[in-house]
């Protein structure tokens, strides 16, 4: 078992075995997510998933775990504060605080085993679905925590329809305007909660809360780190 220390910050990050896909569907990613909100829980397992599904016909939204939220609110024990997430085709991306003693390594394992089984079954497959154990770094000051910001919420779902845009930046306004709306509109990362669009029931933003007291601010930040050299980040956080 890894060692992370109560009170700091890591980039938890993983991917498929050998690139796979581990979302095949928008179904699988919002499975995630939901996990994300009901693994993050001393007490709570998989059971709480396949109960809500069996009294829903088999169908499981957010509307259905917001009931759920509303029911369990008082008994909840957090294991993690998750402040930023983004799913992509073949991995994701965590900005997970430890607030538990042992809470990162005791949520992670309950979110994979939970998910891989989710998967495996669905899609008739058996054996690892991610590359090893998940890799985490530890954010050490206010800059990386920018860093990794831009990164998950920005980089990422923009290389969804720029490949390179790590690599190359933006290279005008227009291509800046049309990533920054279609993170906008990205329906698998955090970036909608932090500008206002949405209130995720999944993430505490935290330190971010300082940083960022109106979303205002944080759009003006998601410029100004396209504009500049943000694209060009500490390659700790990069996926390769």
């Amino acid at each position: 078992m890894r060692n992370f220390e109560v009170g700091k910050i890591y980039h938890i990050y993983n991917r498929g075995v050998n690139k796979c896909l581990i979302f095949s569907s928008e179904a699988d990613m919002w499975r995630f997510l939901q996990g994300l909100y009901l693994f993050n829980d001393r007490n709570s397992s998989s059971g709480i998933l396949r109960q809500i599904e069996r009294d829903n016909g088999g169908r499981i939204n957010f509307n259905l775990l917001r009931d759920f939220v509303v029911r369990d609110k008082e008994n909840r024990e957090p294991l993690v504060r998750i402040m930023i997430d983004c799913l992509m085709p073949n991995h994701f991306h965590l900005l997970i605080e430890e607030i538990t003693e042992n809470g990162i390594s005791r949520f992670m394992q309950k979110l994979g085993t939970g998910y891989a089984k989710y998967y495996n079954q669905k899609y008739n497959r058996v054996g690892g679905l991610f590359q090893g154990k998940f890799k985490a770094v530890e954010i050490k000051n206010d800059i990386q925590l920018q860093q990794v910001l831009g990164y998950i919420n920005i980089i990422n779902p923009g290389q969804l329809i720029k490949p390179n845009l790590k690599e190359e930046g933006v290279r005008n306004m227009k291509e800046m305007e049309d990533i920054l709306n279609f993170a906008k509109e990205y329906s698998f990362s955090t970036n909608p909660d932090y500008l206002g669009i949405r209130d995720s029931i999944i993430i505490d933003k935290g330190i971010y809360k300082e940083f960022f007291p109106i979303p205002e601010k944080y759009e003006r930040f998601t410029r100004n780190f396209l504009l500049s050299k943000g694209c060009n980040i500490n390659s700790d956080f990069a996926l390769e």
